[in-house]
């Protein structure tokens, strides 16, 4: 069994626990972070990418309104690679409420947050595919952010500072003596091996799923999964964020996301159990392209490319649990205050866009526990990408046609300079939709934590464009095997598991140019490349069995 020590051990990678590793590695404190599956691949990717302004909660949560519109300044600043500063817009309708608008005013100036009533117009110039039928319309400082860019920015940051970070690792048991948490037993699902991993402090933050890393300790910590099922149209319908003024409900924003657009989003409350593997049913879908179609006319007639869902890990202190009534506050527990066991706290609530504070918050509360005497500077250091470009980057780009250095700079920054190289190789294009070149594959497979071509999706948006992966997920196996970092069988592998993931966001939408576009794909894949005959080994955990099973 393989075995280390460090000092804190963080469980998740979603934008809190990379959150917390970088403020640790910032502070100097040795850290490992332990993820189950990839970078982002639970909560944090599936979300709407809205970086909120908080006047989504100006009505009903003035604190969770002023710490978003704090952080919404900050990650400006800090993570502006990873944010479109686009603006957002809340939309009173004919048969809204019209007290809700003063209401909304009111909250949002106790908070903090810029808004101005603007003429309808202003808001036609802004937005010119919104309801001509508005009757009011408020301008907010809403903006968008891409959620794979920030876990992943943290997390090369934190690499760069002397953090470990091991994903498709899954924690199996707690290490524990006397009523402390002294580390985590875990299992390499990729290497197929064991791993010991000691520490002085273990931080679960691993969302939703915290629950079941609190029962590996033996405590009980309830929380309450709802469910957010969202909607993606095939090309970008809107220039800002548009957000229905009422209080907040089914199908009320449209997001604007790099070449498309989101409807968002629902909230049902789901059994535990169900957490792993979450679908999005007709009355979901029919509720956002209704709720979309509110806000901007003939949107539901737009492809759709996939729909996709998200649970919400959410902690009620009070006996009512409907999703929408419980707030998203900071839930930060310190178990050796609460359940006696010490060296171990749990992280969860909170949004996206609090990541950033829910980290400080943590990283404060393990210093103490530590007795490490160093403050937070993530507020103020940029992160990855997010520094500013010096003359001679600028010169690298010299001779790479001005489209490509676009996408790229606009998915890493200044970080492009690393990536783009005047080899025509390097900058040819794997994925059209995207505009991601084989060299920005290269780079994210050496320097990004990539494992397979799903974890590649996350990292350069490769198959998330227009045909789902159809003309481009076969180009980038194919660099995984050139580079060496997949043998032909397990490239065809990761191909197959690829295209499987995408099939499940697609499947619940087969009408249209979604379904012509699905029967292409299967030409290709199976009818060309014959891709369905292969066989799969699962290999067993711990026994070496070996199952044979046909896709």
């Amino acid at each position: 069994m393989k075995k280390f020590e460090t000092r804190v051990i963080v469980i998740g990678g979603g934008a809190t626990g990379t959150g917390i590793l970088r403020d640790l590695s910032l502070r100097g404190i040795r850290c490992v972070l332990v993820e189950k599956d990839d970078l982002a691949s639970g909560t944090t990717g599936r979300n709407h990418g809205l970086l909120h302004s908080g006047a989504r909660y100006a009505v009903k949560d003035i604190i969770s309104a002023k710490e978003c519109i704090a952080e919404n300044m900050i990650l400006k600043k800090i993570a502006r690679h990873c944010v479109e500063n686009t603006g957002g817009l809340f939309v009173e309708l004919p048969n809204d409420d019209n007290t809700y608008f003063e209401k909304l005013v009111t909250g949002c100036r106790d908070a903090g947050i810029d808004c101005n009533e603007i003429p309808l117009n202003r808001a036609m110039e802004i937005e010119p595919n919104l309801n001509a039928e508005v009757k009011r319309v408020l301008k907010v400082p809403d903006a968008t952010i891409d959620p794979f860019r920030l876990a992943s920015a943290n997390t090369l940051d934190s690499m760069e500072h002397g953090a470990v970070v091991l994903t498709h690792t899954e924690v199996v048991s707690m290490i524990m003596d006397q009523g402390i948490v002294k580390g985590i037993r875990c299992f390499d699902r990729l290497g197929q091996e064991d791993i010991e991993i000691y520490g002085e402090f273990v931080v679960n933050a691993a969302g939703i799923w915290g629950q079941r890393i609190c029962n590996k300790a033996g405590i009980q910590f309830p929380m309450h999964p709802s469910k957010g099922s969202m909607v993606i149209i095939d090309y970008r319908v809107n220039n800002v964020v548009v957000n229905r003024c009422r209080v907040p409900a089914d199908g009320d924003i449209i997001v604007p996301g790099d070449t498309v657009s989101l409807i968002g989003t629902t909230s049902k409350m789901i059994p535990l159990e169900k957490i792993d593997e979450v679908t999005t049913d007709d009355d979901d879908i029919d509720v956002l392209l209704n709720g979309g179609e509110a806000l901007i006319p003939n949107i539901s007639k737009t492809r759709v490319l996939r729909v996709f869902g998200g649970v919400r890990p959410l902690v009620a202190d009070t006996g009512d649990t409907r999703g929408r009534d419980i707030s998203r506050g900071i839930v930060l527990t310190d178990h050796e205050e609460r359940d006696g066991l010490k060296g171990f706290a749990t992280i969860t609530g909170g949004k996206l866009m609090t990541y950033r504070l829910m980290a400080e918050k943590t990283t404060d509360l393990v210093c103490e526990k530590l007795g490490i005497n160093r403050k937070c500077e993530t507020h103020i250091i940029p992160l990855p990408g997010s520094e500013r470009e010096t003359l001679s980057d600028k010169q690298t780009y010299k001779s790479i046609p001005e489209t490509v250095v676009g996408s790229t700079r606009f998915r890493h920054g200044e970080r492009a300079y690393r990536i783009l190289k005047g080899d025509r190789k390097n900058y040819s294009l794997s994925c059209e939709c995207e505009m991601v070149t084989s060299g920005e594959i290269e780079y994210a497979i050496e320097n990004l934590q990539v494992k397979d071509l799903v974890d590649l999706r996350r990292r350069t948006r490769l198959g998330m464009g227009p045909c789902q992966g159809t003309l481009c997920a076969y180009r980038a196996a194919g660099i995984f095997f050139e580079t060496g970092a997949a043998d032909y069988e397990n490239a065809a592998k990761m191909l197959i598991d690829f295209m499987e993931e995408r099939w499940k966001g697609i499947r619940p939408v087969l009408w249209g140019d979604t379904l012509r576009e699905a029967e292409f794909s299967y030409w290709i894949y199976q009818g060309l490349f014959g891709l369905g005959n292969l066989v799969k080994e699962t290999k067993g955990r711990g026994e070496g069995v070996v199952v044979e099973e046909e896709y």
